[in-house]
């Protein structure tokens, strides 16, 4: 067995943590750091295969010695700047990696056992472009069953793959039916014509995760806030904030964020929850509040029902906030870099209101001009507010900002795994609501596109179909798609909908969008 003073950086080994369910489980973990207090050492240690708002500062008392796993003895690996590695190898790491690049995103299936009579949509589907070659294709001719689109396969044929075979694209008038399975019409309606918009009909795959079809597109004029994973190294791995003070609230931070040095070292870091700035003491913060006349974010007020309020920022005239909000963010944010230059970005902030002020909820930043049609950058909702409704809040704020400007949207990628389950969540409850309210007129069938989907929804047409395939309702039946909503689904989307309290009313909303592509100057 081996000693504690034998424990070094990139060692792996069992490590003692209390689960959900309260139970003692000994994942492995890799040792990222050591320190030493008063003669006593720790150890900040990461759970491999877990995610690293879970990283911890332990106790040698918490490690099965018995079981560790030292590092190889190697070269430093040399960075894409010349400089050495910034620790030494871990076991498995180059496995890991080799296996990461080649692993794809398994598609979740629905579970849920099927019935006799399930209510049916009919989707014709227009052959893309791309197909129009084929020889015996006709586009306006349902996919026959030899080139049908199966959901959840991925050919793999193709060097460049405009529209993925898991996702198929459907033209602006291929209509819908809603049935019953025994033929008899319940409901009908005829499909409404929308207004046409502009949309880029890229493949995804399906999470919805990466929206880019591999063709090189123009350099980006504005900017992004996808992390580039490529420069972690150990000090951005680890948490350097141990705790925040916002208000009546104190948030443990999960992920590292560049506040300044000489901060990481004190035990609690203060901040104005109006403003955001920062102080060392409690001192500080009380001295700062005798002189910042801010009761809310600065910026317009564009939205107020109830207690709840949103407000519009400008990340050029309030660069100062703008920049405290993403330092803030970055703690709970991993996937996401920090841009100081805040000028291409409007935020906008969630309140709830009460006699001392207007408090900060959650976020969300978006890019004032989008080429990827982009309708959010960031979103947060801080812990404390968590698991109350606001995410969904924030994601409808977001869309219903998106059907002013007459626009469909989609949030920018990667998106975090609680960000995902948001997102998810969102899109099928939004997309059942609109399949379910349905109604059939004169006994004829309703009838609905992807695309008319897309345009009451400001939903982008790539993120209707993943949904779609992510419920596991598109079939194929007798030639034509078709969307089985089974008795589970539409219980357990009306269980959904009457937890869902908080809802955007679109009779409060004062916005006008802005056409920044003809300024000059931001």
């Amino acid at each position: 067995m081996a000693e504690v003073g034998e424990i070094i950086e990139g060692c792996r080994l069992p490590v003692l943590r209390r689960n959900q369910d309260n139970e003692d489980e000994w994942p492995l973990a890799e040792i990222l750091s050591v320190k030493d207090i008063s003669g006593r050492k720790l150890f900040y240690v990461h759970y491999i295969d877990f995610n690293k708002r879970l990283d911890e500062w332990v106790t040698h008392e918490r490690l099965d010695l018995k079981k560790i796993q030292f590092p190889k003895k190697e070269a430093k690996t040399p960075t894409k700047n010349g400089l050495p590695g910034s620790r030494p190898g871990s076991p498995e790491r180059e496995v890991r990696k080799t296996l990461d690049l080649s692993l794809q995103p398994a598609s979740a299936q629905a579970s849920g056992k099927t019935l006799p009579i399930p209510v049916q949509i009919t989707l014709r589907f227009n052959l893309p472009k791309e197909r129009e070659a084929i020889p015996g294709g006709e586009p306006d001719q349902p996919l026959s069953s030899s080139s049908c689109l199966q959901p959840n396969h991925r050919s793999t044929k193709r060097k460049v793959e405009v529209v993925s075979p898991a996702t198929p694209v459907p033209s602006e008038t291929a209509p819908a039916s809603v049935f019953p399975q025994n033929g008899s019409a319940r409901r009908a309606v005829a499909a409404q014509p929308g207004r046409k918009r502009k949309s880029n009909c890229l493949g995804t795959d399906e999470d919805s995760q990466d929206s880019s079809d591999g063709i090189p597109s123009a350099p980006r004029m504005t900017g992004s806030l996808v992390s580039d994973r490529s420069h972690d190294d150990i000090v951005t791995r680890m948490k350097n904030i141990e705790c925040i003070e916002l208000g009546r609230h104190r948030l443990k931070p999960w992920y590292f964020s560049p506040y300044p040095q000489e901060l990481t070292t004190l035990p609690v870091l203060y901040l104005c929850e109006f403003c955001l700035k920062y102080g060392r003491s409690l001192k500080c913060l009380q001295r700062h509040l005798t002189k910042c006349d801010l009761r809310h974010p600065p910026g317009n007020e564009i939205y107020r029902k109830g207690t709840i309020s949103f407000f519009e920022i400008d990340g050029r005239k309030n660069k100062s906030y703008s920049q405290n909000l993403c330092l803030l963010a970055k703690c709970f944010l991993d996937h996401k870099t920090l841009y100081y230059d805040t000028d291409p970005f409007l935020f906008y902030v969630m309140t709830e209101y009460d006699c001392k002020g207007f408090h900060i909820v959650g976020y969300f930043s978006k890019e004032k001009e989008s080429t990827e049609d982009y309708n959010v950058a960031c979103i947060l909702t801080l812990p404390p507010y968590q698991r109350r409704g606001y995410g969904k809040l924030l994601i409808e704020f977001s869309y219903e900002l998106s059907k002013v400007e007459g626009k469909t949207g989609t949030p920018e990628k990667p998106l975090s795994d609680l960000g995902l389950l948001s997102y998810r969540s969102y899109w099928s409850q939004t997309i059942l609501e609109i399949l379910m309210g349905l109604k059939s007129e004169s006994g004829e069938r309703p009838q609905i596109t992807i695309n008319e989907i897309s345009e009451i929804t400001s939903i982008k047409k790539e993120d209707v179909i993943s949904t779609l395939q992510y419920l596991n309702l598109i079939n194929y039946y007798k030639g034509q798609y078709i969307l089985t909503l089974s008795e589970d689904i539409v219980d357990g989307h009306e269980r959904a909908m009457l937890k869902r309290l908080l809802r955007i009313d679109s009779k409060c909303l004062h916005f006008t969008p802005k056409d920044w592509s003809k300024r000059g100057k931001w």
